[in-house]
């Protein structure tokens, strides 16, 4: 079976690690770069990849199957269809675009060109949510209450941002900037599979720009209800100097805590400390088992090219999480709750 050939437009300190990545991943094969910074080009040649300062002649190189969109998020969209219209597959790092009717189009564009769309939504299967979700599904909290998903800290989103290109674009409206783009995106994404089958019936959400940016959100808090009376609340606070719990969870049989870890890690944020309603002893949750690594997910892309399975992100489950992130743009524009269709 032929290897698939990956075009990455965006070499950013994202588009860099994707690179490490899919050189650990099966069934890939050359990986080329596209991007306008001479220093993140010359690092990229330094890794021996291929390199075009301009994504359009990127796009044009027959020997290129798919691309990763890994730009700003104001411009997955643009760069997603351009990529289709070339006849490439396409991995969009997440979020998918800016709106669930960008999201829709690109959809409906692959789905017309016959090419597979994905979305790197990789945080399905980090080990703290996996350990929260097989909590869920043993029925250690019986009927759930309550779900509190929080990212704390005093410092920018902007992190270890690639300082060649605009380093503080997450900051900024016009490129997509915000917490609610940035780890929302994946909170929101992993809240509404917590609470599955249940669905979500309206959203009210707090926005606010207040250290780091008045451009945009560096403050997100969204509060979702769902259909079996359940509340969801999702947090990006990046203008706290005390972090509060990773998790909170209240269910009608006990509740439980994670901590929170400045150094954003997995296996102590999946440390549930559980607390019975019954007053029996409180105990650590079991741990997961591992879920796929970011390799295995370009595994699965580039074996569903070939049409064997699905890829490990599936573009029709992207849709809910989009249509959270526009309700709660909206619910703090307008300061309401949106109910959801």
């Amino acid at each position: 079976m032929k290897n698939i050939n990956i075009g990455i437009i965006g070499y950013g300190r994202i588009g860099a690690e994707h690179a490490g990545w899919l050189r650990r991943a099966i069934g890939i094969g050359d990986i080329s770069v596209a991007d306008p910074t001479p220093a993140r080009l010359a690092i990229a040649e330094s890794k021996g990849l291929v390199t075009f300062s301009d994504f359009e002649l990127l796009l044009t190189d027959r020997s290129i199957d798919a691309i990763l969109v890994s730009t700003p998020t104001a411009m997955h969209f643009e760069h997603a269809s351009q990529a289709l219209s070339a006849g490439k597959h396409v991995m969009i790092e997440k979020p998918m675009a800016l709106d669930m009717e960008q999201s829709q189009r690109l959809i409906k564009q692959a789905s017309s060109s016959n090419k597979l769309l994905s979305v790197f939504h990789n945080r399905r299967w980090d080990i703290d949510f996996l350990t929260v979700r097989q909590a869920i599904e043993s029925n250690t909290f019986g009927r759930i209450i309550n779900i509190e998903s929080r990212i704390s800290q005093w410092a920018s989103c902007v992190g270890p941002a690639a300082r060649e290109y605009r380093p503080n674009w997450r900051n900024e409206a016009s490129y997509g900037g915000g917490g609610l783009y940035d780890w929302g995106s994946h909170l929101i994404d992993q809240m509404w599979q917590l609470m599955l089958p249940a669905e979500p019936v309206r959203v009210f959400a707090q926005l606010r720009g207040n250290v780091w940016s008045k451009d945009c959100d560096d403050f997100a808090r969204i509060c979702i209800d769902f259909d079996h009376g359940a509340v969801g609340m999702v947090e990006i606070n990046t203008t706290t100097t005390h972090s509060l719990p990773r998790w909170h969870i209240d269910g009608a049989l006990g509740s439980a805590e994670a901590p929170a870890s400045l150094k954003y890690d997995t296996r102590e944020w999946a440390q549930l400390q559980f607390r019975p309603a019954d007053g029996s002893d409180q105990r650590i949750l079991p741990i997961a088992p591992v879920g796929l690594t970011e390799p295995e997910i370009w595994s699965r892309f580039a074996s569903s090219i070939h049409g064997d399975g699905e890829p490990a992100v599936t573009v029709k489950t992207v849709l809910q999480t989009m249509r959270l992130i526009d309700a709660a743009r909206q619910s703090s524009e307008k300061g309401i709750a949106v109910a959801i269709d």
